[in-house]
């Protein structure tokens, strides 16, 4: 028999919106705007995480999909000894800006998660930030526990946008899905339950996770940056469908979300597991 908590549970994971990338997203075209106008994961995120002992002085960190490195230079912050990987030279040129202005010394590696060509049992950690969803979750697990040391752990976070009926949020959402109907991306909830099932099917152990809503401050022009940078546009629209969809989202914000800046409702979600025994 089927209780309440039972049913609100079986509810929940089958109502949640899916997330379907777009094939061939280029997101070297966007690494300018990634640079300049996306917001990182928060302070509050890094100071949960060292309160779960998961921040250690001196820890080997490598950093999944680390585009401009916003999730990998948190641990590099806090003393940690960080490898950022992706698959975008472009990106990771941004990354290595950021750094410079920050004395960082955060190693880069060009290659997929799937096979980042690194020696076995390198790293304490394994994190991944805004980007499992690119992933062969599979092939993304195996080569994860190759690299992880026993006992080590794997760290996969979001920070997400959050569309609600009739916010700035949901309607830059549906200005996008006008130019850019194979982006599927809109209207979710900012958690990822897909996760669970990847990880367990996986053989990780120990799996837990926390989330918690935290805004982001955007302007009209770092929100349209912000915008630019994302799947739907200019990682797969052409130069000129992209420069007007900027002009629209403009005069979208211009009429009816005058307020500059402004609070954008954002979740944090993070999931963490244990290396298989």
């Amino acid at each position: 028999m089927i209780g309440a908590l039972d049913i609100s549970l079986l509810d929940f994971w089958l109502i949640q919106p899916k997330e379907y990338p777009i094939k061939d997203a280029d997101f070297g075209k966007t690494a300018e705007d990634y640079l300049t106008h996306r917001a990182g994961f928060p302070n509050s995120l890094f100071e949960r995480f060292n309160q779960l002992a998961l921040i250690q002085s001196g820890q080997r960190v490598l950093d999944l999909g680390t585009g401009t490195g916003t999730l990998g230079r948190g641990f590099a912050v806090r003393d940690c000894q960080v490898t950022g990987l992706d698959p975008s030279a472009e990106m990771i040129e941004a990354a290595k800006t950021i750094d410079a202005d920050q004395g960082l010394n955060t190693s880069y590696v060009i290659a997929p998660s799937e096979k980042t060509g690194l020696p076995d049992n390198s790293f304490e950690l394994v994190t991944a930030g805004q980007c499992w969803h690119w992933f062969d979750a599979e092939a993304t697990s195996i080569e994860i526990q190759r690299l992880l040391v026993p006992g080590g752990k794997l760290i996969v976070a979001y920070y997400d946008w959050l569309p609600l009926n009739g916010n700035m949020v949901r309607r830059t959402e549906e200005l996008i899905e006008s130019y850019n109907p194979a982006w599927r991306a809109g209207n979710l909830t900012g958690i990822h339950p897909g996760l669970f099932r990847d990880l367990g099917e996986n053989g990780f152990r120990n799996i837990e996770s926390f989330t918690y809503d935290e805004p982001a401050v955007y302007t009209h022009e770092s929100w349209r940056g912000r915008i630019r940078a994302s799947a739907g546009v200019a990682a797969t629209l052409s130069d000129e469908e992209t420069a007007r969809f900027d002009a629209e989202l403009a005069k979208l914000l211009k009429k009816d979300f005058p307020e500059s800046p402004t609070e954008v409702p954002h979740r944090v979600f993070a999931v963490i597991a244990d290396q298989p025994e």
